[in-house]
């Protein structure tokens, strides 16, 4: 069990950041669609700048660097032409991992992983006393600087959307433009921050999937974690706590799913639980929402005194 929790909190970073993102980047009024892609880029350069500076900390600056650069990028089409976010969405997520499959062989002779060989690792920092409880400690409070920065992300993003003048006008953006724009917020570009903020933490997380596991970087590594993240804040409603328990459960069944392909089973079985959690998590998410609209609909034809 303290096996799979560990391997689950590992797994649980990266959609958890990407999770997060998304969240912020939907209450500005984008549904970000591309946040798979976000993640492979900032994988890719997280791998190369260590490999090229020896400095893993450089690296994730770089990630972070080019999530955001990525996010903004993608955010123009659709603020300033109107290009429709899905779509646009879908298009970066696709794109990624053909122009990494194309580049890889051409520039390090490598058709879809590119392993340098000598790339540092994310350390593992232990937290005092707490990393020495029995039992949990030495899992929970033994993780990389990323995984321990995700859960400070949680009351971060909350914060930052409900006590900040800046999510305020976030907000604003995403649930009535007309309002922002009335008030004279500048809405294309507080959506493209908002978009930019989702690529970052993307980036990182994609930084974490890199670095803290393998130490390469495959053009197929993100395995649909973007997607899983899509869902997460969906699921969460764009909340940052329950987008985090969304994530926490979908990384713990993306362990379990390891550790059930050991038991024997055909591989596709455990392959399929990752997935299926997802499938569960947006079931629960239409019964809700058709539960809160009935309810509507009951408080709309009672009488009122």
């Amino acid at each position: 069990m303290q096996t799979i929790l560990a391997t689950g909190l590992l797994f649980t970073t990266p959609i958890l950041l990407a999770a997060l993102g998304g969240a912020i980047n939907r209450e500005a009024g984008i549904v970000n669609i591309g946040l798979d892609g976000m993640m492979l880029v900032g994988a890719f350069i997280a791998v190369f700048i260590d490999w090229k500076a020896h400095n893993v900390a450089v690296a994730c600056l770089a990630a972070v660097a080019a999530g955001a650069l990525v996010g903004w990028l993608f955010a123009l089409p659709i603020t300033r032409l109107g290009a429709n976010e899905i779509v646009a969405g879908l298009g970066l997520a696709l794109l990624m991992p053909g122009l990494f499959g194309y580049l890889l062989p051409i520039y390090f002779g490598q058709a879809s992983t590119f392993d340098p060989g000598n790339v540092q690792a994310l350390g593992v920092w232990h937290v005092p006393l707490l990393s020495s409880i029995p039992g949990l400690g030495p899992v929970v409070f033994a993780q990389d600087p990323i995984t321990y920065f995700s859960w400070l992300a949680i009351p971060l993003t909350w914060f930052l959307l409900r006590r900040t003048v800046l999510g305020m006008h976030l907000r604003a953006a995403g649930h009535n433009p007309e309002f922002a724009v009335a008030a004279g917020l500048p809405l294309a570009r507080l959506r493209e921050l908002s978009t930019a903020i989702a690529g970052l933490l993307a980036g990182l997380g994609g930084a974490q999937l890199a670095l803290a596991t393998v130490q390469l970087f495959n053009k197929d590594m993100t395995a649909g974690r973007g997607f899983i993240a899509l869902a997460a804040f969906y699921f969460g409603n764009s909340r940052p706590f329950l987008t985090a328990i969304a994530a926490f459960t979908f990384g713990m069944a993306d362990a379990l799913s390891i550790r059930l392909q050991t038991a024997g089973l055909p591989d596709q079985i455990p392959e399929m639980l990752p997935y299926l959690a997802v499938v569960v998590a947006l079931i629960v998410v239409a019964l809700r929402r058709r539960a809160a609209a009935g309810l509507s609909a009951v408080d709309a034809v009672l009488p009122t005194n």
